[in-house]
């Protein structure tokens, strides 16, 4: 399936987060000025690197957990980033091989790169919107998320290190809770939230780089994220720092809680 929308200009004069995160993953799909923010960012923070592969680790594990324990077969990826393999959907359909996934994000480079997202199995679906998580109802109403997703069937909403970029004034809450309200029983939330409570110092840096760069962010506490999962019932371990949640088998040292900095939970719609 391919997408119908034509790409916006670039704007390569300021970083973007979601090309920052490509860096830090070690992708190619960025730009010059992308790089020496995230290099600002590493330089104030190295174990950046660390976070974003646990954060990239917790969602192939909660993707694989839903779809084997819980019966999930469809699942709505908001701020997809610029697609690195496995993506979502690959992880899906190796355990399930009909499954459904429409990624959306706002950003043109991930546009550019969507066709890597459309290559499903031929048992399942998928596609991509492009919206933005601060107007939930323009995402929920895009007709291409009907054409996937069945809204009476349980779906998992994958909000993967996005939430720390929408600013308390944007109500973050109330749009997790626009979201799930649409989704029926036995839906899933998984999601992961960078943190500044094992370093304040180190990620008040963070906080400055991103925001003189153009992009607000809030990192919150634990206690703030686990907000995210009101009247939710949290899978076990709760909200864990990244990789504390269902690890596999430990090759080699673990990161410490400090370097990961994240926190992640899933919890399922009763």
């Amino acid at each position: 399936m391919s997408t119908s929308h034509t790409a916006r200009d670039i704007d390569t004069s300021r970083p973007h987060s979601a090309r920052m995160y490509d860096y830090y993953l070690g992708g190619k799909d960025h730009f010059e000025v992308d790089e020496q923010a995230a290099e600002r960012v590493a330089e104030a923070y190295p174990a950046i690197f660390v976070c974003a592969r646990e954060n990239r680790a917790f969602m192939h594990r909660a993707t694989r957990v839903l779809a084997r324990e819980h019966g999930i077969r469809q699942w709505l990826d908001i701020g997809t980033g610029i697609p690195t393999e496995p993506n979502l959907h690959q992880v899906a359909q190796s355990v399930v091989p009909d499954a459904r996934v429409v990624y959306a994000d706002n950003d043109p480079l991930v546009l550019k790169y969507a066709e890597r997202l459309m290559r499903s199995t031929s048992e399942g679906r998928t596609t991509y919107i492009e919206a933005d998580v601060n107007d939930p109802q323009s995402l929920l109403n895009a007709p291409q998320l009907a054409e996937v997703l069945d809204l009476d069937r349980p779906v998992a909403l994958s909000l993967n290190a996005l939430m720390h970029f929408v600013t308390d004034a944007q109500d973050p809450y109330g749009i997790v809770r626009r979201l799930l309200d649409v989704l029926p029983s036995g839906s899933a939330l998984a999601l992961s939230h960078c943190t500044p409570d094992f370093d304040p110092a180190t990620w008040q840096k963070v906080t400055d780089i991103y925001t003189s760069a153009g992009t607000p962010v809030r990192f919150r506490s634990r206690q703030d994220v686990a907000r995210f999962f009101d009247g939710l019932d949290l899978l076990e371990p709760g909200v864990a720092v990244g990789h504390r949640w269902r690890p596999d088998a430990v090759q080699g040292d673990a990161p410490t809680d400090a370097e990961v900095s994240l926190w992640t939970g899933v919890g399922i719609k009763p």
